[in-house]
C-alpha cells in the first residue's frame, strides 16, 4: 500500500478552509446583508386543506405560487395538506385576506377542496425556534467533544469537534452566500452532517491509534499519513455512495427535501475534506505542541546547553532498549525519569 504524505498539505490545507468560510460569511454578513430564512423563521399564516383525491403537494404549490407557500401533508392523512405563508408585513389584516385568497383560488382550482383549519403564528415563535436551533447544535457539539474524550483523548476530541466546526460553518457560509433558504430542513441537514463527519473522523483516528500502539519505530507524522491512506478508500467510497442517493433525491424531488438533498451534498464534501485535512492535522499540531513543551523541560531539567535528545542519551544509568525508539519517545521517556526521581527526592 502507497502511503500518502497528507500532513505535507496541512498548513495550506488550513489556510484554505479558513479563507474560504471568512469569504462566504463575509459576503452574506456584509454584501447581502444575512441569511435567507424560510418560512419557518418569520411570522405567517398556516392552514390545513383538504383536496380531492390525487392532486399532490405540486398542483397545489402551483396553483398558489404567488404566495411562495411552504406545503407539507398534514400527517397520514390522505388529501389534508398544510400550507405555510409568510407575513409580508404590509397588507393589513393579513390573515383575513390570505386566508379568503387561498380559499378562492383552491375552489377555482380544485372545486371540492376547503380550508379545515387556520392559525397565525407570530414573530416570538419564530425567534424561539431559531434561538432552540443554535442551543442543540451546540448541545450536540458539547456531547460529541464528551463522548470522543471518553473513547480517545482530549486532544482527539478537540480535534474532531474542530473538524465539525469547520463544516457546519462552511455550510452554513455556503448556504448564506448563494441565498438558499434557510428552514427546518436546513437544520436537519446540518445535524446530519455532523454525525456524517464525525463518523468519518472517528474511522481515521481510530486507525491512529491502533497504528501508534503497532508501529513504534514510526514518529507520529507517519503514523497519521500511514492511516489515512489505509482508510482513504473507506471514506471515499462512502462519500461517492452517499452522494449518488442524495443526487437522486436533488434531481427528482421538489420542495424542502430539494433543499436539504443539497445542503446535505455540500456538507458531504465539506465533511470529507475535514476528516482528512483539517481534524488529523490539528491532532497533529496538538502533539507537536506537547512534544516541544517536553523537550523543553528536559532541557531545563539537564541545563540549557543541552539538546532533549543528547540530555535523553547521556542519562544514566543508561538503559538498553530491546527496539530502536524514536527521538519523541526517548524525550517523554527521559521527562517521566527526571519527575519520578524528583518525586523521590520530596519524600526523603
Amino acid at each position: 500500500m502507497k502511503v500518502h504524505n497528507f500532513t505535507r498539505y496541512r498548513i495550506p490545507a488550513l489556510i484554505l478552509s479558513g479563507f474560504s468560510i471568512l469569504i462566504f460569511w463575509a459576503y452574506t454578513v456584509f454584501i447581502i446583508g444575512g441569511f435567507n430564512f424560510g418560512i419557518d423563521f418569520k411570522a405567517g399564516l398556516s392552514i390545513v386543506v383538504n383536496v380531492p383525491e390525487g392532486v399532490n403537494e405540486q398542483e397545489l404549490r402551483n396553483a398558489l405560487v404567488e404566495f411562495n407557500p411552504q406545503i407539507q401533508t398534514a400527517g397520514d392523512k390522505e388529501g389534508y395538506f398544510i400550507i405555510r405563508i409568510a407575513d409580508d408585513e404590509e397588507t393589513a389584516d393579513f390573515q383575513q385576506i390570505t386566508t379568503q385568497a387561498v380559499s378562492d383560488i383552491l375552489s377555482a382550482e380544485f372545486e371540492t377542496a376547503a380550508i379545515e383549519s387556520e392559525e397565525y403564528i407570530g414573530s416570538s415563535f419564530a425567534a424561539n425556534l431559531a434561538t432552540q436551533t443554535i442551543w442543540l447544535t451546540l448541545i450536540a457539539l458539547g456531547l460529541i467533544l464528551l463522548y470522543v474524550w471518553i473513547r480517545f483523548k482530549l486532544n482527539y476530541a478537540v480535534s474532531a469537534v474542530a473538524a465539525v466546526f469547520h463544516d457546519v460553518l462552511f455550510l452554513l457560509g455556503f448556504i448564506g452566500a448563494f441565498q438558499l433558504e434557510f428552514s427546518t430542513a436546513t437544520i436537519a441537514s446540518i445535524l446530519t452532517i455532523i454525525g456524517y463527519s464525525l463518523n468519518d473522523t472517528i474511522v481515521i483516528f481510530d486507525r491512529i491509534r491502533e497504528n501508534a500502539k503497532i508501529s513504534k519505530d514510526m514518529s507520529f507524522k507517519e503514523v497519521i499519513n500511514q492511516s489515512i491512506s489505509q482508510s482513504l478508500s473507506r471514506t471515499l467510497i462512502t462519500s461517492l455512495t452517499t452522494l449518488l442517493a442524495v443526487t437522486a433525491i436533488l434531481v427528482f424531488a421538489t420542495g424542502t427535501i430539494q433543499t436539504f438533498a443539497f445542503s446535505l451534498a455540500v456538507g458531504i464534501v465539506a465533511g470529507t475534506y475535514s476528516s482528512i485535512f483539517v481534524a488529523s492535522p490539528i491532532l497533529l499540531s496538538w502533539y507537536d505542541r506537547r512534544l516541544r513543551k517536553t523537550r523543553i523541560s528536559i532541557a531545563a531539567e539537564h541545563g540549557e546547553g543541552k539538546s532533549p535528545v543528547r540530555a535523553a542519551s547521556s542519562s544514566k544509568p543508561r538503559i538498553t532498549q530491546p527496539r530502536r525508539q524514536s527521538a519523541e519517545e526517548i524525550a517523554i521517556a527521559t521527562l517521566r525519569r527526571a519527575k519520578s526521581r524528583a518525586k523521590k527526592k520530596k519524600k526523603k
